[in-house]
């Protein structure tokens, strides 16, 4: 096992790996710029590096930097979090070759699976089910026309390197594919360097359903069975919750070995998550992500596992210390998102929290990086903390949900506090019946400027 570790993040989840290492016995290194000298994972860690200036590109994302601290500090491992370097295959090489190991999945397979096209023919190769669409990158206007004539409108065009919504475009007739493709190639270019796009089969109402699998590299490969992520906004998720409330157990077990089977075969080592669009009983590959997700506690919370626990151990090249016949759901969870946004406009709003209080009680877990007094900087993601409730069964988790956000405490700036009020007072949410057009839907309505 690992003496030290080095978490290459800021936030929540540089917290969230820190305290997995304290349990475990192992030091903590954490990383920060100027401008997060004062944040709460660099007082928590056993010892800190500062790595640059506030900017992420010359700090989170600066490897040379992370390695140097590495060295400094004796640390043996690198756990990347999610974001910044997490799914980067060229740091994950560059780590392997200073003698580090890196705590996630090779960079085969982070290469592998971050090319929207291969990840697709990896997947239909691995017998997962996939959305109809070009079998390739989409050249031209022309190609463009000719696949959407054969599988049929509506379609969506994607950037092969893209993400977060952004490349993203849909053309609900032919009369709109020509401005539908040109924008998403250049949308493309300026955010990934890359303006290739490829086509598939717009799903009219489908939900957000993904796999949690883990695999040891050793032949072993499990799932913890699905989130719902249904409810977005700019897809971007803010409301998850496991198991999905219109997934079977029928459905669960049997998309989940045919993702586990997968990740066995390939070798994969280390977390990772398989996503689909779910529509009318039928499952769609759309991509996968090889990290820890932001939405992991919900999952946690039902098969009361610890992922990056796994996530050490595995690195460290020890088998799965569970099998697939040893995990069970146990109740229901939720996670939201609270961001520092102004509404009605999810306007960024860092600035000083004059008072903070979390939530607590029965199945009630808030994981956050803020405390009176701190600064939010304005250069990172607006995300500053999760609630994570969990229950006996899925009303039960909706009520201690209602409860918990009655009891927490951000003053000084501005949150999305007040959208999951408003959204817990919908008959759909109770009831489980959205898809992921139901929140932008909702907040045209119900959230005007």
């Amino acid at each position: 096992m690992f003496d030290k570790i080095l978490i290459a993040n800021r936030g929540e989840i540089a917290l969230r790996v820190i305290r997995a290492c304290r349990e475990m016995g192992i030091k903590s290194v954490a990383v920060h710029s100027t401008a997060d000298s004062d944040a709460m994972h660099v007082r928590m860690a056993d010892e800190s590096v500062c790595i640059g200036p506030p900017s992420g590109a010359q700090s989170y994302l600066s490897i040379p930097a992370i390695i140097s601290a590495c060295e400094i500090t004796g640390a043996q491992a690198i756990h990347p979090g999610y974001g910044f370097l997490s799914e980067n295959a060229n740091f994950v090489q560059i780590v392997e070759d200073h003698g580090l190991k890196f705590i996630g999945p090779s960079a085969k397979h982070i290469s592998q699976m971050g090319d929207k096209i291969t990840a697709k023919d990896t997947a239909h190769a691995l017998g997962i089910p996939c959305v109809p669409g070009s079998p390739g990158g989409v050249p031209d206007v022309a190609t463009a026309k000719k696949v959407a004539a054969d599988m049929g409108y509506p379609v969506i065009i994607k950037a092969t390197a893209g993400g977060g919504g952004r490349g993203m475009k849909v053309a609900a007739t032919a009369a709109d594919l020509e401005v539908a493709f040109s924008t998403a190639r250049s949308e493309a270019k300026a955010a990934f360097g890359n303006d290739e796009v490829y086509m598939e089969k717009y799903l009219q109402k489908p939900r957000h359903i993904e796999i949690q699998v883990f695999g040891d590299g050793q032949g072993n490969g499990v799932h913890l069975g699905e989130r719902d992520c249904s409810l977005q906004r700019r897809h971007q998720k803010v409301f998850e919750e496991a198991p999905g409330p219109c997934i079977t157990p029928q459905e669960r077990a049997k998309i989940g070995k045919t993702c586990a089977d997968a990740i066995a075969k390939m070798g994969y080592a280390g977390a990772g998550t398989v996503e689909f669009l779910y529509e009318d009983g039928e499952f769609y590959f759309i991509e996968m992500n090889t990290r820890l997700q932001v939405e992991h506690p919900v999952t946690e919370a039902i098969f009361g596992v610890d992922l990056v626990r796994e996530q050490i151990r595995v690195a460290a090249g020890h088998p799965l210390s569970f099998a697939q016949d040893d995990l069970e759901i146990n109740g229901h969870s939720i996670e939201v998102r609270i961001n520092a946004e102004r509404l009605p406009n999810f306007a960024p709003c860092p600035g000083k929290i004059t008072a903070f209080h979390a939530p607590g009680g029965l199945g009630v877990r808030m994981d956050s990086a803020l405390y009176d007094g701190y600064s939010i900087p304005p250069y990172y993601d607006s995300l500053i903390g999760k609630l994570i409730v969990h229950g006996r069964d899925r009303q039960e988790a909706i009520a201690r949900l209602h409860r918990a956000l009655g009891e927490l405490i951000v003053d000084g700036v501005d949150t999305t506090v007040p959208l999951f009020h408003a959204l817990l007072q919908e008959p759909d949410i109770h009831s489980g019946e959205y898809n992921i057009h139901w929140l932008e839907r909702w907040l045209e309505t119900n959230l005007q400027a």
